[in-house]
């Protein structure tokens, strides 16, 4: 096996939701994991402080993509008339040969908030969506 010495290129990449056909997006943030530090004064010596690491918090992701397909819209919107549905997926990085580099696994996953395209007459963008995701932790796999 060969370890790679030159950096993952980052505009190639596929999402992948459990039983949702993979979809493609322009950008995805919020893949990261952020501990919090917790100091501890030792009694009787004065500037003796112990770190230690407490809770592990995950951001959220944020999908953003052209508006293509409403599955996405559908699996948010019933979560707000209260039918929750939990999926899991991964982000995984393809190389410019189409092979997979790099895959993040995310679990427990449920849509928090959705944007719609802002429109504008006067412009010819792409209309884009947005859709932000929680999760219950990543996976480097």
């Amino acid at each position: 096996m060969t370890l790679r010495t030159d950096p993952f290129l980052a505009f190639r990449f596929e999402l992948r939701l459990d039983d949702l056909p993979a979809a493609g997006f322009t950008e995805i943030a919020g893949l990261g994991l952020q501990t919090d530090v917790q100091d501890y004064a030792e009694g009787g010596l004065i500037g003796a402080i112990h770190r230690f690491p407490g809770q592990t918090r995950q951001s959220n992701l944020t999908l953003k993509r052209g508006l293509v397909d409403r599955r996405l819209w559908d699996w948010y919107f019933k979560l707000t008339q209260g039918r929750m549905r939990y999926r899991s997926g991964s982000v995984v990085v393809l190389s410019p040969a189409g092979e997979s580099t790099m895959e993040i696994q995310f679990y427990r996953a449920f849509p928090v908030k959705w944007s719609g395209p802002d429109l504008n007459a006067g412009q010819s963008q792409i209309a884009v969506e947005t859709l932000e995701l929680a999760h219950g932790g990543l996976t480097w796999t």
